[in-house]
Parts: C-alpha cells; structure tokens; sequence
C-alpha cells in the first residue's frame, strides 16, 4: 500500500490489505475491488493538486477521523476529501479524466480510505502553476534546469566546443560551472565564455588552442535566491579517428574449401567507426551465407573457393565527425586447388564441390569459439548474438532460446541469419540463446548465456512541489537496476547531511516528508541514484505560496448548447491555500448543487439535461482564507440541427442524372453549413456536380459515382449527418481468361470467366472471331449466346486459323472485348457452296462482264481459293467456255449486240471442286437504240398538262433493254407580246413498254415544242419529229411588292406591281379588305380595279381599327393567287406601347436619375455663384459695348450681377448646338415629348455651349477643349 501511495495511484487500489500489490500509474492502475478511487492525477488541469499528509488512526470514515495535533490536515485537505465522495465522471468536453469514486450504497473496506490519503499525499502535495504568464511572472520561483547537454558529450575537434546549461526560475538564476569536482574560473579562460541569460559554456578555438586540454567531467549549477538546481554530469570527450598502422601484408595462401577470417583491427576511434570491406579498386565485397562480416569488422569465408582470388580484400573505416573513411592495405588471396581451371559452367553444378575436388566436412564454429559463451547487455539496449560457422557445404544458421520462444515481436535476423538482434531488452530476455549450424554433413550448436543488467530507471522521479503555507508534503525518488541502485539526497547541491538541520522535514530513504511548512523551507533538492552501470540525477524544489483566489479564464463567457444536451461550465481558478469554490445563478442565493447540477472539485459546473429555463447568467466565487474571486458565465441554450428529409439509396444508369436531398432544419441564429462525403471521405465537387441548400445533383453520372454519400448538416455547435447509398448501373467488365478445349475438325468448346456486371445483369455473350488470312485484324461476329453461360460449342469451317474474343451485353450496354484467345486453325475441305450474285452484263456493246460476290473465310474451305467460270450463248447451245479467276470478274470479249449468256461460276480450293453451279442468264453490251417513236400525238388537257401518245418501236431497233420513253419539251415563247421566257429543255419520262404518257407543270397561254426518243442501257436513240402546241390561258400569280402605307390617321395608301406570271390577258384586280380590333372583325368589302390600276387609297372610317387586305389579279379564267398584308398599328398604340416599355427599363430609370443629378449640380453652382457674385469669362462677343461704368477687367472677365442673369437676348441654346427662337423660360417642357433631336447619345439633354469667342479673345489660347455640361459646370466654377 505504501508503493501505491507513493506513486500516486488513482485507479483501481485493490484489496487494502495488499501492500505487495504491483506498482501502478495514475493511467493504469485496475483492480478488481467494487471501490474505485478517482484519477487524483488529472483532477486539477488548471494547475491545483491536492497537498500530502501522513494519516494515522482509525479507519471508519473521513468525517470519523481523528489525527494528532502535528498531523492535522489543513481545512483545504478536507474540503477536498469531502468533494471525492461525491465525484463522478464529467460530460463530454469535461476536464476530469478516470475513473469517480462511487460508493454503491456500500462500506469500504478496511484501509481503503489510509490508501485513499497515502495516493493524495504521494501527489507530492503539489499546487502546479498555471501558464498563465501574469501568475508565472508574480510568483517566485526556484531554479529548474530545462535544457542540458548528453551525459556523453562528444565533441568534433575542428569546431567550437558548446556545453548546454539552460534553467528557469523567478528570479532568474545565475550560473557556474565545475570541471572535474572542482570549481571552473570561467574568467580565468579568454577562450571560454558563457552565453547571456543561459549558462551554456562557449569553448572558442579560432584564435588556437587545442581541444583535447577541456576534455573532463562538468556539472553545470542554476542558483537563485530560492535553492540551486544542479545538471548532469557531462563527460566531455574530443571525437578521434587515427590512422591505420603501416603494416605490409603478405599473400594469405589457402587451400581451396577451407576457412578462412581476414582481420580487419580498426584504430580505435571515437565513437567507433563503421567498418566495410571493398577492394583496392573501391568495388564492394559481395556477401552471401558463404562469405560475411562479422560484427567485430572481421571478413570470414565458411569456405575459400577459387573465384575469391579474383579480387583482393580491403578493409575501410568510416568516423563519424570528421566523415573520413580510411582504408587498411589490402589482402591478396592464393588459393591452393586440385582443379586449376577456373570454370565458370561449375558454378551452377549441383554438386559444385566435388566437381571441384573439395572434401565435404561438417560444420564447425569460427566465431565465437567452443561450444558455449556468455554475454552481457543492459536493460532497453539492442542484443547482438552472433555465430558464424565454417563447413563445406556452406551450414544453415538457426537460433532458439532454451524454454521459450524467441519474443516475435522484438527478434530480427541479420547477416543471412548469422546474427540475432533483439531490441529494447527487457529482464525476461535473459537467458540461455543457442545457434545450430547445420549442412548435409552434421550439425554443431553453441549455447550462449545471456544477462540483462540495468542501469539505475525511474520508478518514482521526484516532482516539484508546491505548498502553501502550513501544508505538508512529500518528495519521493524511487528508482530500479541491476544491481539495485543507492539513493543519495542533497539540497541545493549539497549533501542532506551537510545541510543546516530543518525540524520540518525528514528523511524516510527514498522519501522526504515535510510537515507544516513555512516560506523558509523553499529550496531545490537533488536525488542521485546510481548503481555500476550508471546514474540518474533528479532536481525538484519545494516552493511555499501564500495567493488569493484568481480567475483564470476569460470574465463574461458566453457559452451555447444544444437543448438536452448535457454541458459544462468552466471556472478554472488559481490560489493559495486552494479555495473552495461555489455556484449561483441569476444572482440567487442558493448555491448550485444537486437535482440537474453538479460542481466538480476543480471548479466545473454540470448541467446533466439542458433545457430552455436553463438559460440565463451563472457566477461561480472561489474563496480561501487569503479573499475571494469570482466570474460570470452566460448560457444560451439552442434548438438541434436535424435533417428531416433524408438523401434515400439510389440506383441509377451510367450517364443520367441523379439527384440527393438533404433538408435541414437548424436554429435560426446558428450558421448552417452543409457538406458531403463520398465514402465517408470529403467529396470534391466537379464540374459534373451541383451542390445546393438542400440538395446534391450529379449529372452524367459514371461507375466512379457508386458509393456512399453523407450529407453532414453542421453548425457551430453540434450537427447531423445521414447516409445514403448510390448504385451505379454500368456497362458490365470484359470477360476474360478464355480458355479452348474439345478440339475438333469443325468444333471447339469455349470457356470464359465474367466480368463484373456492374450492377446490371448480363443478358447476353457476343463470340467474335478473326482469320488472318483473307481478312487480318477485321473481327466478325461468330454466335451469341445468353448471359447465364460461360462455356459454348463454337461450329467451325474448315481450314480458318481462328481468333476468338467475348463481349458482355446487359441493360446498359456492352463491354470492352476481352483479350483474344490463343489461335486454333481448322483442316481443310473442298468448298461446299459456290459464289453467290452471279451476274453478267456488258460495259461496251461488245463485252459481257461477269462479275460475283467474292466468298469469305469461312466459305473457302481450303488453300489458293479460285474460281472456275463458264459461259456460252443461250439460243445456239454451242460448247462452254471456261477459264479459272483468282479474283472476282471476268470480262467476255467480242460478242455481239445484247446477245443473252448462260454463265457458272464454281468454286474451287487445293482440296477439290464445290458442288454444281446454278446457270445464270447474262447479256452481252448494248447499242444505242436505231429508231424514235413515230405518230407521236399531243392532245392539250388544261393550261399546265397535256398528254402524249406514239407507236413502240420495234425490238430489235432497241439493240439492248428498253427502259423508257423520254419527252423533251421547252418553251418557245409566251402568247403575251413582249414578255421574255426561259427556254431551258426539259425532259419526261416513261419507263417501260409504254404507248402513252402525261406531261405537266406546263406555263399557261405559252408556245412549246417537244420531241420524244426510246432509251436503253447506253443511252438515247434517234429524236422523233419536232412536234408544237400552245397552252391556254391560266389564272395568275399573285401580284408583287403589295405595300400598305399609312400617313396619318384619316387614310392608307396601297400600292403593287403586275404578277410575275399573268398566264393570259389580265382583265383586272380583285381587292379585299376587312377592319379588325383585337378579336372582334368588320364586314369584308370587295374593290375590283382596271388591269393597269397599281394603286389605291382608302379613306379610314375608323382611327382605331386595323385593316386586312387581300389582292389579287384575274383572267378570263379567274382570280389567280391573292397577296395579303395588314395596316400598320395605329400611331399612338405603338407609341403608348414604347413608351409602356421603355419607362420599366432598367437603363432608361438609371439615365433619368443621372440627367437629375446633373440638373441639380448645374443648379448648386448657379446659386453659389449667384449668391457671392462671380467673374465669367466673356463667352460671347456682344453687340452693344460695355459702357465705362461696367467694372471691366483685365483678363477679359466681368462682375455677375443679378442684371445679369439673363438668356441671351431673343435667343435659346439648342440640344443640337443651334440657336432656336426662345419660346418661354428654360424648362423641362422644352426637353419633353414634342420635339425631335431632343437627347444626345449620351442621353445630356442641357445643350453643349459651342459660342465662338472672338479672334482677340481667342488669341494664344489653342485649348479646343470640347464643350458638354461637365465643361459647363467647370466653366461656371
């Protein structure tokens, strides 16, 4: 129980009857007792821990007890113990940490509470600083050392030598130094110095001098009035790295398999120096199981082979500081063999020793030697266990530890498993370690005892402690080793023993106990813990504070929580004794604790549920016997932040559109910021993307999208977040792996293996194939088959060097094609089909092409595909003609006029013939036809048609196959003098075997001429007799450029041109008009005009109304097609309409508004100038002179006078810089609607001031400046 109270245990303390319980931290003390003692290490963060003290008596209660008057608490110790009891844990953000001591309606055991104290008391009955620096800066303070060099200080020769001492304490401390146990004058030294405000020692060596003189020990002393803080000490050492000895070094002659250890013996350096082998050419030694280093820098060979004479050996060492790398002189090998050649094919020879003539030999230790050793290692240091063994074959290396396993964790193997390292070694790494060195020959082992000592470690270091006045208090300074180490105090650098006596404190071993201290009990105390292999050097001082309450926070916080949500208000205060602390809100009496609060020791107030009534004004008041302070906190309490419509899951199509709703609902006063993630990472919102307030839109969407998203609805006080889960449905993965088996003549079984399919379901398989024979590189599709099966018989044709691939289909889409198959080429057959599209038909009128479509791969069936070709004339039966193709034509020559051909083509390959070709009937090359129609007769059936009849000519006359009967007409001339018609030829046509025939689309009351031919294949034949016929009159086409016009409000002007196409005598024209007003529609009347009348002009009935008219010209025949058009709107329609739309533009409000302000500028300067009296410059040359009595001055300028103030005479500035009669005084009116040229573009409408000076006014002044209102005001100014 002791060792739980001096470490300042707060967790579980176990039964109180356990004093041999383990030791424990603040951090990880369990146990299983139902009691829990709180984490008394972290109860005060804001800088208070509870003072120390020895109990003694009765056990039953802290109430119940009762002490000696030496021993008695102070009140702030009790109030302390009173507040535990009702400790428990905080809420979220609380600054209490561990577990609360609860008592669970039950009696402690006996002691627990004496362990309770003993916890508090080995606290070091401290009270930390806080960091404020106002406190910092008041309070005094002992020295702390808080920087210093390395106990091992090395140090390169060739800089300045710098020893490191820092400590702060208030006041600052001075600094002085020892060197070897005996004070070190650092006046004395020109070379040495101290830096200011530290007590960093400077050794200078620019000036000479040589840094081996300053090697020893040094310590380093902080001092102030307060106590005397001491540093390590620090062994200075000057780093070192001496040459190589001269040595010469004769050839090391061995035989071949033997072992074989170079010795490399570095200078001793310092530090040591890092050792690697190279050659005298600076080309590293390669290393294998065979040949290695050792961890002392010796080079061994397990076993000497001939190769390793090829090179000689040199041994480097690389210092540290003056990074030089010196290198030995090298070794030379010669290796005696039975077997002189050296043969490189031996090396890979599974027996490559006695290929060699090298004895086999089982395996023996080179190092270390025998079979046992011993090793030594300190605790948290690396072990290095090594063995390397010699043998031919080279042996395995293999480690085990005797009764147990080697630790995984900590266990490597270096050096091809000749060297075992394990890190940070601990007491149960000790033990017996062996290796086994084995080959195909035997085995050895070499055991290896290891001990783990330690240096002196830190099981309790001594912490600075600081009381108020009358506490008491403990330091402890518990350390651990192996061999266990001596504890040794001092005070303010001097032995405990030595020091003036102190009835308050004693001396309990590992522990100084003080009781009812005093401001002169302040002081720095040293514990020197030390054992053989080192030491451990701990200052902590004991500082007495006398301090009133202080707030430590910010006065007047405003803190905002969310509703029921349980909060804490912060009261972090400082003081000395430590205050009591209490609560009080709204400025009510009653202090806050119970029901829905509760007060924490270190200040803080818990309100377990927040509620709206909750809000308002908390003040906590600290109190101790020294005053009081206090602090307000303001509490707002706040709606949540929920999302009330949440993003659902998805499944969506590869490049649609999807879209994710996140509604939120928040407290009004509080920012809502809204984010998402994508797979709970944060998303970046591309150009693809949309993110709004209440949504997330993602056009195009691709495979990439498919995830989880998160809307997260944040502010600055709490937030929500809801999931939901998109589905991408893609184009499915390629398949892949195919595999062929069942390898047949005209067959082969495909496998596969699917793809992905992406969300979507594959419906279907596409086999492709390639050949590379006929078509390279061109894939075809072979089969499809249905998205269940992965495995088809494919049919083949014979003789294809087959290729196969597969593609995916499903619902989105297909795949990429996998990667093709190997090949698989079929045996070859004769063909079992012919050529199709047999065709034979003649280019010149004496040649028949024949002509087929060419067969595939697939079809051909075999090797040197060719074609057999055969033909003869039909009617004479005479004997087959035939030649062999390799291509896909063949042209019959010198036959006669359209004569008719029975053609075959068979297909033929290196196997043999395809079957019987079917007889196709051709025809040789046609001639043009030799006769025209004849009779040809033209009955005329209307204005625009006639129709056509003629004899047929005879057939052998059409030398080829009749296609049509063409008409090709034109027209000669109109029936209308002086009208000009195009006579462009146009032609008819009538396919077949026709002896009659329609042509149309004729010009009425015109004159036409037509001729008719007969067409075959080559073209046309002789043209008939010219036969003509005239066409009767027709209606006629609409009059051109109709225009209504509409000068004034009384009458509408309309004028048009003759129709472009009368088609006869026009007779007259035919004029309709109609009025209309929006929806409601006059009575039509009809005006009918003379053929030469182009003009007409109405008389209006009605101003309002809008007119339709309708004109159209007439024939004997009739009216022909009508032009309309529609009266414009009447003026002050579309007047009000513009001027409706103008006055809500939004350029028009802003130019009037700048127009104002310019007026109201123009009218400021007026009246300032009006109202001093101003001088103008003459602007005008005036017709009347300036009488004697005008006060004239010299710069051609003269006095303002309210006489003065006046237009010129009869005359007005116009906006367009004319001068216009003056009508009336200068006013909006003349600026409004009536007038024409009434704004400038720039939308000025005061007038530019453009009057011409006079030559003599005007002389040497060039300034053409031009003139606008700005100009004005200016010149008024």
């Amino acid at each position: 129980m002791r060792r739980l109270a001096a470490r300042g245990a707060a967790g579980d303390a176990g039964e109180a009857a356990a004093p041999a319980a383990d030791r424990t931290d603040c951090a990880r003390g369990r146990g299983r007792s139902p009691w829990r003692l709180i984490d008394l290490c972290a109860i005060w963060d804001s800088g208070v821990v509870l003072p120390a003290a020895d109990w003694k008596g009765p056990s039953s209660g802290v109430a119940g007890r009762r002490l000696n008057k030496a021993e008695v608490l102070s009140s702030v110790q009790k109030a302390q113990f009173q507040r535990l009891e009702a400790a428990r844990l905080r809420g979220p953000g609380s600054r209490e940490r561990g577990p609360v001591l609860r008592m669970a309606g039950q009696q402690p055991p006996p002691g627990v509470l004496a362990a309770l104290l003993l916890c508090l008391l080995s606290l070091g009955g401290a009270i930390e600083i806080p960091m404020d620096p106002s406190i910092q800066n008041e309070l005094s303070q002992p020295p702390t050392i808080t920087k210093q060099s390395v106990k091992d200080h090395i140090v390169d020769p060739r800089d300045n030598i710098l020893i490191e001492c820092e400590a702060k304490g208030n006041p600052a401390p001075s600094f002085h130094w020892t060197r070897n146990s005996r004070f070190f004058n650092i006046a004395k030294d020109p070379r040495v110095s101290m830096r200011r405000r530290s007590g960093t020692l400077v050794i200078d060596f620019r000036s000479g001098g040589r840094p081996e003189e300053y090697e020893g020990e040094y310590q380093c002393f902080a001092r102030n009035k307060f106590g005397t803080a001491l540093s390590n000490r620090i062994r200075l050492q000057v780093s070192k790295s001496p040459l190589w000895p001269k040595e010469n070094l004769d050839p090391v002659v061995v035989q071949e398999g033997a072992p074989l250890t170079l010795q490399c013996n570095p200078p001793p350096g310092l530090p040591s120096p890092v050792i690697f082998w190279m050659s005298s050419s600076m080309e590293p030694i390669t290393q294998d199981k065979r040949v290695s280093q050792g961890h002392n820098g010796d080079l061994y060979f397990s076993s000497v082979m001939l190769p390793d004479m090829q090179t000689d050996y040199s041994c480097n060492a690389r210092f540290h500081f003056t990074h030089t790398i010196q290198q030995k002189n090298a070794f030379t090998l010669k290796v005696l063999t039975n077997h002189p050649y050296n043969d490189s094919s031996l090396r890979n020879h599974p027996d490559m020793y006695s290929a060699r003539g090298v004895a086999e030999r089982t395996p023996s230790f080179m190092y270390p030697q025998g079979t046992a050793s011993s090793q030594m290692v300190l605790r948290g240091m690396d072990l290095l266990l090594e063995c390397i063994a010699s043998g031919v074959p080279t042996p395995d290396i293999a480690w085990y530890k005797k009764g147990g396993d080697l630790p995984s964790d900590k266990a490597k193997f270096e050096n091809f498993n000749k060297a075992l390292r394990i890190t940070n070694v601990s007491e149960e790494d000790s033990g017996e370690y062996f290796c086994l060195a084995s080959n195909k020959m035997g085995s050895i082992r070499h055991t290896i005892s290891v001990r783990v000592k330690a240096a002196p470690y830190w099981l309790d270091e001594p912490k600075n402690l600081i009381l108020a006045p009358g506490e008491d208090g403990r330091l402890v300074c518990r350390a651990s080793g192996n061999p266990k180490p001596t504890v040794q105090w001092m005070v303010n650098g001097e032995p405990l023993q030595s020091a003036p006596p102190n009835p308050n404190r004693e001396v309990a071993g590992d522990t100084i106990i003080f009781r009812d201290t005093q401001i002169s009990s302040r002081a720095v105390y040293q514990c020197n813990t030390s054992n053989e292999h080192g030491y451990l050097l701990a200052n902590a001082f004991v500082s007495v504070l006398d301090v009133p309450p202080r707030m430590l926070s910010p006065r007047n916080q405003l803190i905002r929580v969310i509703l029921y949500n349980r909060t804490r208000l912060d009261c972090p205060f400082f003081g000395s004794p430590i205050p009591t602390l209490r609560w009080f809100k709204n400025g009510q009496g009653s202090n806050l604790d119970g029901g829905n609060y509760h007060v924490y020791e270190n200040g803080s107030l818990e309100i377990k549920m927040t509620r709206k009534e909750d809000q308002g004004i908390y003040t906590c008041v600290a109190t101790n016997i020294l005053g009081k302070a206090e602090n307000q906190v303001h509490l707002e309490v706040k709606d949540p932040t929920r999302i009330y419509r949440m993003p659902e899951d998805q499944v969506a199509k590869r490049g649609t559109t999807v879209q994710l709703e996140c509604r939120v609902k928040h407290d009004p006063s509080l920012k809502l910021t809204v984010s998402w993630l994508k797979d709970d990472e944060p998303l970046y919102v591309g150009n693809r993307m949309k993110k709004e307030d209440e949504s997330l839109t993602i056009f195009g969407v691709a495979e990439r999208d498919q995830g989880s998203y998160t809307c997260i609805a944040s502010t600055e006080l709490d937030q929500d977040l809801a999931k939901a889960y998109l589905t991408v449905l893609g184009r499915p993965d390629r398949p892949r792996d195919l595999e062929l088996t069942d390898l047949a003549e005209r067959s082969v079984r495909l496998t596969w293996i699917p793809g992905d399919d992406n969300n979507s379901p594959i419906t279907d398989y596409v086999v492709q194939f390639e050949e590379d024979q006929f078509q390279p590189g061109v894939w075809h599709d072979h089969s499809k088959f249905p998205g269940s099966v992965n495995s088809a018989i494919l049919h083949l044709s014979p003789y294809v060097n087959y290729q196969f691939r597969v593609i995916a289909v499903n619902e989105v889409g297909s795949s990429h094609p996998s990667l093709p198959s190997e090949r698989y080429r079929t045996s070859g057959a004769p063909p079992e089909s012919n050529p199709a599209d047999v065709k034979g038909e003649g280019t010149r009128k004496n040649n028949m092409e024949i002509t087929w479509t060419p067969m595939n791969a697939t079809s051909a069936f075999g090797p040197n595909l060719r074609y057999i070709v055969k033909w003869r004339r039909r009617e004479t039966r005479e004997a087959w003609s035939n030649v062999t193709v390799w291509g896909s034509r063949h042209v019959v020559g010198q036959t006669p006029v359209y004569v008719p051909y029975e053609i075959r083509v068979q297909a033929e390959n290196d196997f043999g013939k395809g079957p019987e070709p079917d007889t196709v009937i051709g025809y040789s090359g046609e001639d043009y036809p030799r006769a025209a129609p004849t009779d040809v007769k033209i009955r005329v059936l209307n204005s625009t048609a006639v129709s056509l009849q003629w004899n047929r000519v005879y057939s052998d006359t059409v030398q080829g196959q009749l296609r049509e009967y063409r008409a090709y007409y034109w027209r000669e001339s109109s029936l209308l003098k002086n009208l000009w018609v195009s006579q462009k030829r146009q032609q008819a046509s009538f396919p077949g075997d026709r002896l009659r025939g329609v042509v149309s689309r004729l010009f009425p009351y015109s004159n036409y001429k037509l001729e008719m031919v007969v067409v075959n294949g080559r073209g046309d034949g002789p043209r008939s007799e010219t036969k003509e016929f005239a066409t009767p009159e027709g209606v006629p086409s609409a009059p051109r450029r109709f225009r209504v016009r509409q000068p004034n409000l009384e009458m509408i002007h309309l004028e048009w041109d003759h129709p472009e196409h009368p088609n006869g005598i026009l007779t007259g024209y035919t004029l309709k008009y109609v009025a209309f007003n929006g929806t409601k529609v006059g009575k039509q009347i009809v005006e009918n005009f003379s053929p030469n009348q182009t003009k007409f002009t109405m008389q209006r009935a009605d101003p309002v109304s809008r007119y339709r008219f309708t004109l159209s010209a007439r024939t004997q025949v009739g009216s022909g097609e009508a032009a309309t058009e529609e009266s414009p709107a009447p003026p002050n329609e579309a007047y009000t309409n513009n001027q409706a739309d103008i006055a809500t533009q939004g350029w028009f409000i802003g130019l009037m508004c700048a127009i104002a302000l310019l007026v109201l500028i123009l009218l400021i300067v007026c009246f300032i100038k009006r109202s001093r009296g101003g001088k103008y410059p003459v602007r005008e040359k005036k017709d009347v002179p300036l009488g004697p009595e005008d006060p004239k001055e010299e710069d051609g300028s003269f006095d303002y006078s309210d006489e003065d103030n006046k237009p010129l005479q009869g005359s007005q500035t116009s906006l367009d810089g004319t001068i216009k009669q003056q009508e009336s005084d200068d006013s909006l009116v003349d600026y409004g609607e009536g007038g024409e040229g009434q704004f400038n573009e720039d939308g000025s409408f005061i007038g530019q001031y453009t009057v011409k000076k006079d030559k003599e006014e005007t002389e040497g002044n060039e300034s053409s400046e031009a003139t606008s209102p700005v100009n004005a005001i200016y010149s008024l100014a």
